[in-house]
């Protein structure tokens, strides 16, 4: 009985760790990176579109719409020593991607507000702020 269980759940594992597809020379890339080890940034919508991969977008070129899902932890004070997770949607609005380019979208939550920047193939920033911020506590 261990044995089928135990194969069932290392095949389930596979999955999460499947590799990247390829980049398609006719889209635009969109890595996505935090600063901080141990907070999370998911890619959660294209368009007003739920993603089937949160780990990257891939875009035709010209304006879209990214909504990006953003775990880290805060640290309310008062008696509590313990940190809070908090999860916010950021939404980043670019007009100008450009097909085989591939972009650098960057999470980051200084002074616990969370910031977003968006930057070209050649590291100039093109977003540095997002248009939606919606956290829950």
């Amino acid at each position: 009985m261990r044995q089928p269980m135990m194969l069932m759940a290392l095949s389930a594992l596979g999955a999460c760790a499947s590799p990247l597809p390829p980049a398609d020379p006719g889209k635009a890339w969109i890595d996505m990176y935090t600063i901080t080890p141990g907070r999370t940034l998911m890619a959660d919508r294209l368009d007003g579109k739920r993603l089937d991969d949160g780990r990257y977008f891939q875009v035709t070129p010209g304006r879209h719409e990214l909504v990006v899902r953003f775990d880290y932890e805060i640290y309310a004070g008062g008696f509590s020593t313990d940190p809070t997770e908090r999860t916010c949607y950021l939404t980043v609005r670019y007009n100008d991607f450009k097909a085989g380019e591939r972009y650098r979208l960057e999470a980051r939550a200084p002074a616990m507000q969370p910031q977003v920047l968006l930057y070209d193939a050649s590291r100039k920033v093109v977003v540095n702020e997002p248009s939606n911020v919606t956290c829950i506590p």
